[in-house]
Formats: structure tokens, sequence, C-alpha cells
């Protein structure tokens, strides 16, 4: 979760997690939405890629960018659970006595 959090903490990489939400892009493509140099967005991958919150595909000589929402959302459930928030699982309901 410490990871996941790490990743979450920058704008950059929570912007890059919002351009995923609308599906796969490539290295580049994420790279031209901010003005930033390359190696700094490829140290920004490399956090995300360590957080497990994204994978990647070698597509040619294009590395391209996947969001693992799953990831992402196990670990804001788990934060919300470990302040014992959160839907808790409702009790099954009594038969009526006869």
């Amino acid at each position: 979760m410490s990871r996941v959090f790490r990743a979450l903490s920058d704008p950059t990489r929570r912007r890059v997690l919002q351009l995923l939400r609308k599906g796969p892009l490539s290295a580049g493509e994420l790279s031209d939405q901010f003005g930033v140099s390359k190696p700094t967005m490829s140290a920004h991958f490399a956090v995300l890629r360590e957080a497990d919150l994204v994978h990647t595909e070698k597509v040619g000589k294009s590395v391209i960018y996947h969001l693992k929402l799953s990831v992402l959302e196990e670990a804001l459930l788990g934060f919300i659970h470990s302040f014992g928030l959160g839907a808790e699982a409702p009790e099954p309901e009594k038969e009526p006595a006869r």
C-alpha cells in the first residue's frame, strides 16, 4: 500500500493515471502531455510500475502503458478499511419465528 500512495503523491503521476483511464497510451503519447523531460517521465513511469498501478507491453519500438485499476481500488479500499470505514458485509436476515 505504501508504494501505491507514494506513486499517488505526485500530481504528474496522478495525471498519467487519469489519462490511462481512457485507454492504453504509449510512453511518447503520455510524455507529450507534460512539460518535462523524457528522463523525468521515465522516472515517473518507473514509480507507477513499482507500485503495480500500470503494466506495459512492447509494440514494435513503443512501450504501451495500461492502467491496473484493480490494484488502485484494492489499495484505496484497504486504506479505508484500516480506519474502520467503508461498507461492511450486511448481516444475514433472520427467518421469522414460527
